[in-house]
């Protein structure tokens, strides 16, 4: 896919998901799936690597999310993987710092080569090779304004793992995939002290996929 019709698609998939990003996002995006495909040939980083899927389920969806970080000075990607959300929301939003930690080694050497790469824009990420297991301070981890997973464990586990990296008045975000009835995380929040700011529910612009994005806060909060 060359990069006017990449630029193009992923305009129209943000304009369909209603966010924004700078002109010049989509072409470092572009930059940013040829470096990801080339991994991928090396080191196993996604099973996606049809450059139209690559565009819709990991650029869009993590660009999705972007009303759910608005106005946060930090992220914190927990089980990062390939950078999904944590990349695609630096560059819409240079001044995040981001934090991306993973378990698989290897992914995060990735990382780090992306983060280094020049005209990708990363200045302010970082790439950590950790377990997460809510030992900020002992796994050298930073408490965000927005401590973010997609996919990576089930919701009542994240709930019970993610306040750990809060910085104060900070706010978990799951992404999930189909929609889960609000009832239902009322009820996981509150097993971990938690409340529920939003809930939204929204479909991927080219496949229809059904995602909800939840964000939580500690209910002292």
């Amino acid at each position: 896919m060359d990069n006017a019709r990449f630029a193009d698609q992923l305009q129209q998939g943000c304009r369909e998901l209603g966010v924004t990003v700078g002109e010049d996002v989509p072409g470092r995006l572009h930059r940013l799936m040829g470096e990801l495909l080339k991994w991928n040939a090396k080191v196993n980083l996604t099973a996606i690597t049809a450059e139209e899927e690559v565009l819709e389920k990991h650029f869009l969806d993590s660009l999705a999310v972007l009303p759910e970080v608005e106005g946060a000075g930090s992220v914190l990607d927990v089980g990062a993987g390939a950078g999904f959300p944590g990349l695609p929301l630096k560059m819409a939003r240079p001044s995040l710092a981001v934090t991306m930690v993973d378990a698989v080694g290897k992914k995060v050497g990735y990382l780090k080569a992306v983060i280094a790469s020049p005209g990708l824009g990363l200045t302010g990420t970082k790439a950590v090779h950790a377990r997460a297991e809510g030992r900020p301070e002992v796994e050298g981890l930073p408490r965000a304004d927005r401590v973010i997973a997609r996919a990576f464990m089930d919701l009542p586990d994240w709930l019970k793992l993610a306040p750990a990296y809060l910085a104060p008045g900070g706010r978990v975000v799951a992404m999930l995939g189909k929609a889960q009835p609000e009832e239902e995380l009322r009820a996981r929040a509150q097993e971990r002290g938690l409340t529920v700011v939003s809930a939204r529910a929204y479909r991927l612009p080219f496949s229809e996929a059904e995602r909800q994005v939840a964000v939580f806060a500690r209910a002292e909060e």
